[in-house]
């Protein structure tokens, strides 16, 4: 075919180019971006129009390969180990994650790679799951870029609940017209045809809804959350009703406030119930975070230092002065709840925890080696290490404070339902020290016990870094500190090994 002339080739290995690149003055030093690449000014629109319609294709294929993906970490993961009896693990050592033969662990695994939560790593798991072993069909249509994520799903939704051998009868059968059918279309034909194949089927699923129904709370913008709670149909909407009614009736009485407001004034009316006051009295605990750079001693010696930072009598004396002069008659603890002082440094990092109890002591006090307004000796710190398993109820107070929630990457269950664990093994040699205590859930308590191949590491100023057993590391501050760029980059890949040449 090309008569007079000849091909050569040569094969040469990509060595990777180790540390810092310089690059010329003007020149941003970040990966090239689609648009760069493929510059939309140098189309015609209608071939813009064309590359827009092969998006759905390509997202298809992606989510296809993400699945697939999931399924093979988790072939890679291995099986629970059964007959575990260990104090903190399952009852009989042998749960299972959302994918059948994988631990329990693995979904916190795949939560911590993707830096989402555990609940929408279990979702993707479940759903590659599903694709992949029981709609194999449906999986190859969205990998050929046939069938568009939005219907794959729908496929997952509508029979990944359903009676095994049912997904794997309706989905062959439905598939071919699937991509011409609305969303909505598509789940109805589905529906019923699972029916068809097992009348458990709507059953199951609405057994399962409701066995997994919650209530969330996602923060939206300016100051604002939306409340969402997973019910039967039904009773929702006698909820909307009784709550869409006494708004209207606020509204006919002269209520100025837009509706939508009044029903949402009304919906936290019914939950609170501010007008039963045979209710036990909600215990109040009123924190007040002081850094230590605003508190200034007024004293032109150098202070000592406690870790890097002082906290002198001096200082103490002026901290209650402040508190004083936040309110008439001084800031004091709530009716029935109580007062915590969190003292910070510049960046946010706990130095130190107190009531204000304890900061009159020690402004009386104050240093008992030299008595006298001049000293700068430190007169408090962070609780110091005690010699048992058991934390001090100092020490239960500074990581609470610190900590605020479960620390594993994207948890963030608060901090009254977690555990203070040491995170070198006591049993191991692991001080009870603040600098060794963290707060995690009892699930990721028992992650980080039981699971092997999990590394957590915790430094002096708080960071958390946790490791996967793939290697994937996760960095978590605690709430208060200013953020830093902790996060560790994806491992690289391993460079390839060059193939021999074919000749």
């Amino acid at each position: 075919m090309f008569e007079g002339y000849g091909v050569g080739l040569t094969v040469s290995p990509l060595v990777p180019v180790r540390g810092p690149q310089r690059v010329a003055p003007g020149v941003v030093d970040r990966p090239s971006r689609l648009a760069e690449v493929f510059p939309a000014g140098s189309r015609s629109r209608e071939a813009n129009a064309l590359e827009l319609a092969r998006m759905p294709g390509l997202k298809a294929a992606l989510a296809a390969y993400e699945a697939h993906l999931v399924m093979e970490l988790a072939a890679q993961s291995g099986a629970p180990e059964a007959g575990d009896a260990r104090p903190g693990s399952s009852a009989d050592g042998t749960a299972e994650g959302p994918i059948p033969g994988t631990s329990e662990f693995f979904v916190d695994e795949l939560a911590v790679i993707l830096n989402c939560t555990s609940r929408s790593a279990a979702r993707l798991a479940a759903d590659a799951h599903v694709l992949t072993r029981r709609m194999p069909a449906v999986w190859a249509a969205l990998a050929d870029g046939h069938l568009d994520r939005p219907r794959a799903q729908v496929f997952v939704d509508v029979l990944g609940p359903t009676a095994d051998g049912v997904a794997e009868v309706v989905a062959p059968r439905v598939l071919p017209g699937a991509a011409g059918l609305s969303l909505g279309r598509l789940r109805s034909r589905l529906a019923k045809e699972a029916l068809g194949e097992d009348e458990q089927a709507a059953d199951g699923r609405r057994a399962q809804a409701e066995e997994a129904a919650d209530v969330r709370v996602f923060p939206v913008a300016d100051g604002m959350s939306e409340l969402a709670t997973d019910m039967p149909a039904p009773v929702a909407s006698a909820c909307f009703s009784t709550i869409d009614q006494l708004a209207w009736l606020l509204k006919q009485d002269g209520d100025s406030r837009p509706i939508g407001q009044l029903r949402s004034m009304v919906h936290a009316d019914l939950i609170l119930r501010p007008w039963d006051t045979s209710r036990p009295a909600v215990t109040a605990t009123l924190t007040v975070v002081a850094p230590l750079s605003s508190v200034s001693s007024g004293s032109g010696a150098g202070p000592a230092e406690v870790n890097g930072q002082p906290i002198t009598a001096a200082h103490v004396r002026d901290l209650l002065a402040h508190l004083d002069a936040v309110c008439p008659g001084g800031l004091r603890a709530p009716t029935g709840g109580s007062l915590q002082i969190a003292v910070t440094d510049a960046d946010g990092t706990l130095l130190a925890t107190s009531g204000r109890p304890e900061l009159e002591r020690l402004a009386r006090r104050g240093c008992l080696e030299h008595p006298g307004d001049g000293c700068e000796c430190p007169v408090l710190s962070a609780p110091a290490p005690v010699d048992r398993y058991v934390p001090s109820p100092a020490q239960r107070r500074f990581v609470t404070t610190r900590d605020r929630t479960c620390r594993h990457p994207n948890c963030g269950q608060p901090v009254g339902r977690v555990d203070l664990d040491h995170v070198d093994a006591y049993a191991e040699g692991g001080p009870t020290d603040c600098r060794n205590l963290c707060c995690l859930c009892r699930h990721h308590h028992r992650l980080k016990t039981h699971a092997p191949g999990w590394r957590f590491v915790l430094t002096d100023d708080g960071l958390l870094r946790v490791t996967t057993p793939s290697g994937i590391t996760r960095t978590t501050g605690p709430p208060g500190r200013c953020e830093r760029s902790e996060q560790r980059d994806l491992p690289a890949p391993p460079p390839a090994v060059p193939e021999p040449a074919p000749f």
